[in-house]
């Protein structure tokens, strides 16, 4: 088992963070409201917004004493308040060493048992079979392929939606 662990970000994290994130072939992998080029000053507004969420949806992931990464939840509203959306990456030096893996399974335990989750979904661009691995190591199952379903980098692709469930969902129906 890797020595990962999950950490509130600090202000100190953002030039590790800019120089991490500041690299393509994640971005590639990435929602696109994450800018790129990612600057140290995108890094410190993430953090600052991070710092105010409460409870904590997003944090560091760091193994090895080094800050390798990001995960979070969105958290989803109304009819969707019971679950959340599941999102990380990892900076391309540490890749292919279960990092991403362990911080899904650690965030997925946080959603479930401080959140009062009962349901956490993750969607994969089709390309990314890294990622596929990393939730289907995480306990992941394989919901759905959404045909057609997002655009990235303009090319439409198919999204892979995968979800877990928590052990027993909550006895009261409410979340949070």
């Amino acid at each position: 088992m890797s020595s990962v662990r999950l950490r509130p970000l600090v202000p100190e994290d953002a030039p590790t963070l800019a120089a991490l994130c500041n690299n393509r072939r994640i971005w590639d992998n990435l929602r696109d409201f994450i800018p790129s080029p990612y600057s140290l000053e995108d890094a410190e507004a993430f953090i600052a917004l991070c710092q105010a969420d409460c409870p904590q949806l997003n944090f560091a992931i760091e193994a090895e004493g080094q800050l390798v990464g990001v995960v979070g939840l969105v958290p989803g509203v109304d009819i969707h308040r019971c679950s959340a959306e599941l999102g990380y990456w990892i900076g391309e030096p540490y890749w292919g060493r279960g990092y991403a893996s362990e911080a899904a399974r650690l965030m997925t335990a946080y959603g479930f048992e401080q959140l009062g989750l009962v349901r956490i979904f993750a969607g994969v661009f089709d390309y990314n079979k890294a990622s596929q691995r990393v939730l289907e190591k995480a306990g992941y199952r394989l919901c759905c392929v959404l045909e057609r379903a997002v655009i990235k980098n303009g090319r439409i692709l198919d999204e892979w939606h995968y979800a877990q469930l928590a052990p027993e969902p909550s006895a009261q129906g409410e979340c949070g």
